[in-house]
């Protein structure tokens, strides 16, 4: 089953949406700050007339160590409009296997991701436990393939997670 079909129209359009949107802070120097708490940033960024808002933390740890991942980030992402509410997603620097689900771990908890081109997201289902673990963890660990076949794994802190995720979401409510 392609993750695709496993979607809903509107879910699947609300994620390439947020594909677009999550691309954006990277390549554009137009997000505003809103703060940062520890190890993790919270941002403002309008694209289409929509307002993000967004909890982020950049990889702490990347293997293999000699493969050029780009930029890794993970987000936790709230619309002001509503189309979705404290969405948790990874970003890389490079295509994924989109046949190869990556695997996000926080303690022992652990949720199978999809991917879609350089992100991977959650089922609906799993994003507020997701959520939780992030907020009460201490690391995160994903583990995922890339296009090129390349076993990659990345370390996360959750220092300061909690009141990130907080404060984005209280930003675009």
């Amino acid at each position: 089953m392609t993750p695709s079909s496993r979607l809903s129209g509107l879910r699947l359009s609300g994620l390439l949406a947020a594909a677009l949107v999550l691309a954006a802070p990277l390549a554009s120097a137009e997000p505003a700050a809103v703060g940062r708490y520890k190890d993790w940033s919270v941002f403002t960024d309008t694209t289409g007339g929509e307002t993000i808002c967004y909890a982020a933390t950049p990889a702490t740890d990347k293997a293999p160590k000699n493969a050029d991942h780009g930029d890794v980030w993970f987000y936790v992402t709230s619309w002001k409009s509503g189309r979705a509410r404290n969405q948790p997603s990874l970003k890389v620097g490079y295509n994924l296997r989109e046949d190869m689900a990556p695997k996000a771990q926080v303690g022992r908890s652990s949720w199978t991701l999809f991917a879609v081109g350089r992100e991977a997201f959650a089922d609906d289902s799993d994003d507020s436990r997701i959520v939780t673990a992030l907020k009460k963890g201490s690391e995160l660990r994903v583990q995922a393939v890339s296009a090129r076949n390349t076993q990659v794994a990345y370390h996360f802190s959750l220092s300061g997670s909690a009141a990130a995720i907080d404060k984005a979401a209280a930003t675009c409510r």
